[in-house]
């Protein structure tokens, strides 16, 4: 829910005071801004005025006071908002009237980390065309080979017509990697190639990296602007793909022979009235069931995210096992596909990767920093890089959300003992 204060309310003070914005009944989340350690930096007037994709109106670019509340659905029984979270607001990302880059002196650079996912490329040509097409910046670099490549690598430089079929490919034509963090190399050479706006793109172990960087360059005090940018960036196209697979592995039990009566107690139903049955396992599911020896506890990969085991592995395993103890006279097949790598490497297809690096531009050229871009309620806002690289997305298994997803695939909650 997107919320633009009116001033009428509060009328001894403009829209932009940050007193207006601490005198009400939520939290707004303070959102780093480079005058904070560079009090004297010149700003500018928004290109976008004359910009002929642009006719900029009255409220059309935004302000502080344009902001998105975190929780809209509130218990009015309770006659107050019952917890912090509930009170929390952030700013509404898009175009602000003042930016703090000189176009003509703007040095960007994209980067890719970590693992692929759907919608890589496509955000990388969204951050060259808007950047190149939108705010007239020339000198915009691509960062090859993940964080090892700000130190190890020589950028690409990037344009419009270079970029131009790139969201028609899957993977990440910059390349990517884990690990290779180390902080003061990349700053270094943040800071010696002259890049005043680094745009990263990546997963959990990224925006960790992204926080470090942020905050040795606020450190420094160095003129330059970061955001970060999520890496799972289409889930639809990602959901298209991993129904393929799923339409795919149906095909083969339904051909299959499979005996009569139980795998697990679900599976014992779904076998006795169909004869068949299809899992769909979450990538990383049911890590702390898996044996492990304590060294693999401890396990990180290069990134520093715990490594998962083979589930799929040891499901089969546990699955085969079980039926040869109580089924020993049954015929049992199972079949097993891993559509990871197809779903990670497909390109994407729709609006949502523009969005996101089309805010995340807005919002480096109007001088804020330190930021994830990205949808709440329905509408973009700008999120601290720390709150994403801390924050779990877990499911609440409670919420009627899940009700519904167990109603829709037609299977109970799954609570191990």
């Amino acid at each position: 829910m997107a919320v633009s204060l009116p001033e009428a309310t509060y009328p001894a003070v403009t829209r932009n005071s940050e007193e207006t914005l601490s005198s009400r009944p939520f939290n707004l989340q303070k959102l780093p801004h480079l005058t904070d350690y560079l009090p004297d930096l010149k700003s500018y007037t928004n290109p976008l005025d004359n910009n002929p994709f642009y006719h900029p109106t009255d409220g059309f670019y935004l302000t502080q006071s344009d902001v998105i509340l975190r929780q809209i659905i509130i218990d009015l029984s309770a006659g107050t908002f019952s917890s912090a979270a509930s009170k929390l607001a952030y700013h509404q990302a898009g175009p602000r009237k003042q930016i703090f880059f000189d176009p003509s002196s703007t040095r960007a650079a994209i980067v890719t980390c970590g693992g692929l996912c759907p919608g890589m490329n496509t955000v990388i040509r969204e951050l060259v065309v808007g950047l190149w097409e939108l705010y007239g910046v020339r000198q915009i670099y691509g960062v090859v080979s993940g964080y090892r490549g700000f130190y190890s690598r020589e950028p690409i430089e990037l344009n419009t017509k270079l970029v131009h079929n790139w969201h028609k490919k899957g993977g990440t034509v910059l390349q990517t990697s884990r690990g290779g963090f180390d902080l003061n190399k990349i700053v270094d050479a943040i800071q010696s190639r002259g890049f005043n706006q680094v745009y990263i793109i990546g997963g959990d172990g990224t925006m960790r990296g992204a926080v470090k960087i942020f905050d040795e360059i606020r450190r420094r005090k160095l003129n330059i602007g970061v955001a970060g940018i999520p890496k799972t960036v289409d889930n639809d196209t990602a959901v298209e793909m991993a129904q393929q697979a799923i339409n795919a592995a149906h095909v083969e039990p339904e051909s299959a022979v499979n005996g009569k009566g139980g795998l697990f107690e679900f599976l014992g139903k779904r076998l006795k009235e169909n004869g068949h049955a299809v899992l769909v396992v979450a990538e990383g599911a049911g890590q702390d069931m898996i044996p492990r020896t304590d060294a693999q506890k401890e396990e990180r990969d290069e990134s520093g995210n715990p490594i998962f085991l083979d589930v799929d592995a040891w499901l089969k395993s546990e699955l085969k096992k079980w039926w040869s103890r109580d089924h020993p006279n049954d015929v049992f097949t199972v079949k097993h596909i891993d559509p990871t790598c197809m779903i990670r490497a497909i390109p994407a297809n729709n609006l949502y990767c523009a969005l996101l690096a089309h805010s995340a531009i807005h919002g480096i050229m109007a001088g804020y920093t330190g930021f994830v871009c990205g949808p709440i309620n329905g509408n973009y806002a700008y999120i601290l890089l720390k709150e994403v690289a801390e924050a779990k997305n877990e499911v609440n298994l409670k919420d009627h959300k899940w009700a519904w997803v167990r109603s829709v695939t037609n299977q109970p909650g799954f609570v191990w003992k």
